[in-house]
């Protein structure tokens, strides 16, 4: 069965799948508002986060858990469609194509946001350079392992060459240098076929 979309005839029978759409800067509601007017279905989590703007009003602020970033669940055929939007740049890509992103996560992400406090907190590789900023150890700067679902920091001496490793909380270190982008190493930006 073929459907008459605005852009482009696509089979109705096509798989649904997760996209990880990059727009501009602060448009991702607006994106988001837009895709939802053309029946298309997608997720931005939000966090609320407390403002104080110049004249001491506190304000609650929902703000993109993944600031840049919007989730959209399109056909293979939609995905031309999704790119013509105002405001959107391309795909978050691992590879020449756009990354599907799989059911079980997206709906992982809809009950973290929904049910917990969920924050933005900077994407830790194995074996970036960290630092620690909270706890008997703060100031200190290693590298970042996991063992099973623990966090160590490895820290060195290196006047004596000798290193410790010390089990932290994720929520005690922070990337070493600049920012890291929140999608995960090795994403892209994909818009019709040229990856920058």
């Amino acid at each position: 069965m073929l459907e008459s979309k605005n852009c482009s005839t696509v089979r109705s029978d096509s798989p649904l799948n997760w996209y990880a759409l990059h727009t501009r800067s602060r448009h991702e509601k607006r994106v988001a508002e837009r895709l939802l007017s053309r029946s298309l279905e997608t997720f931005l989590p939000l966090h609320r986060s407390r403002h104080t703007w110049k004249n001491g009003v506190h304000v609650d602020v929902d703000l993109p858990l993944f600031p840049g970033y919007l989730f959209a669940r399109a056909t293979v055929h939609d995905r031309i469609c999704l790119l013509q939007h105002p405001g959107v740049l391309g795909f978050a890509a691992s590879s020449a194509r756009p990354t599907v992103i799989p059911d079980r996560e997206i709906s992982a992400l809809r009950t973290a946001t929904e049910s917990l406090k969920a924050e933005p907190h900077p994407y830790l590789n194995n074996g970036d350079a960290v630092r620690i900023v909270a706890g008997p150890l703060v100031g200190m700067r290693g590298i970042l392992m996991r063992r099973k679902q623990e966090y160590r920091v490895v820290l060195s001496i290196e006047a004596i060459m000798r290193s410790i490793v010390v089990e932290v909380s994720e929520f005690d270190i922070e990337p070493e240098g600049k920012a890291v982008n929140n999608l995960g190493a090795g994403l892209r930006v994909w818009r019709g076929g040229v990856n920058r």
